[in-house]
């Protein structure tokens, strides 16, 4: 997959069927869209993703700036999907204030050579947010592209959205963000080394640090799988900063991978939060913690 970061001065070859949109999450509702620009690959369009960076809600001071996905885990689910281009668009004080006409021109039209537009119903782009997918709909013909607006997605009665996904992400719910994303929730990222407290205790584990954005659900111990190499690990883990052993504010990540025995130090990994299993806790001793990580284990076998 192509990756065009940091820059405005851009020109793609090919023409393309582009997917407009935060994607924060890629949920359900984001996979309608890039379900569109895949399925016009076979006209011989590449399909391209156009995202601002920093999202528009970061920018102007209207959100946190946690995420449901980081940069690095976008990329890696938009490869995967099949995506061939990814224009991740610098929002600053040069190209916010951009009027939406400008933008349907310049950088749709001439920069990213596009044929085929898929975006959602609630769209918005270009100077204050005026520019929408009806107004893409009129320029349309005039700079030879098609617009195929997708309409939300609901589940259970209810709209599917970033929003609604970060709700079932902070109260634990892993089961109910799963099914709105479409896959269990994710942090990926470099294992490191950590105290090696697991592997002293008899359970060795892969820890990773996520990103300070990244959000993550309650402190505590979840049923999980980890991707590694290729391969799928069925595993239990640990959000959280491990009071029993020490006082250091770092949050990490700590999976124990079944079936699996080996040194990944260093190495990419993705962990997939299932469900939570319990609050994490001071244990009055050592001891009593690693026969705490004894049933969690246990419990974890039988997770499927």
């Amino acid at each position: 997959m192509e990756i065009i970061t940091n820059t405005t001065d851009f020109y793609l070859k090919p023409e393309t069927a582009a997917a407009l949109g935060k994607f924060d999450g890629v949920h359900i509702g984001h996979r309608r869209l890039l379900d569109e620009i895949i399925l016009q690959k076979s006209r011989g369009l590449a399909a391209c993703v156009f995202t601002f960076d920093p999202a528009p809600a970061v920018y102007f001071g209207s959100s946190d700036g946690r995420e449901l996905t980081s940069r690095e885990e976008k990329r890696l689910l938009f490869e995967r999907m099949g995506v061939d281009i990814l224009v991740e668009f610098p929002l600053n004080e040069e190209t916010a204030p951009m009027p939406p006409e400008v933008f349907a021109v310049q950088v749709l039209a001439r920069q990213m050579n596009v044929r085929f537009v898929a975006a959602g119903g609630d769209l918005s782009f270009g100077a204050g947010g005026a520019g929408d997918a009806a107004l893409l709909r009129r320029l349309g013909p005039e700079l030879g592209f098609e617009v195929k607006t997708i309409e939300k997605v609901c589940l259970g009665g209810a709209v599917v959205s970033s929003t609604c996904v970060r709700g079932r992400v902070e109260s634990g719910d892993m089961r109910a963000a799963e099914r709105l994303l479409g896959m269990p929730y994710m942090v990926a990222g470099r294992v490191s080394e950590g105290q090696k407290l697991g592997r002293r205790l008899g359970f060795p584990t892969a820890n990773v640090i996520p990103g300070a954005r990244k959000l993550m659900p309650p402190n505590g111990v979840y049923f999980s799988k980890v991707r590694h190499g290729g391969r799928m690990y069925r595993a239990i883990s640990n959000v959280g900063y491990k009071p029993t052993v020490t006082s250091e504010r770092l949050l990490g990540l700590e999976s124990y991978l079944y079936d699996f025995d080996g040194r990944i130090y260093g190495e990419e990994i993705e962990v997939y939060l299932c469900e939570f299993l319990r609050p994490e806790r001071r244990f009055e001793s050592v001891e009593a913690l690693q026969a705490q990580l004894r049933k969690d284990i246990a419990a974890g076998a039988a997770f499927a």
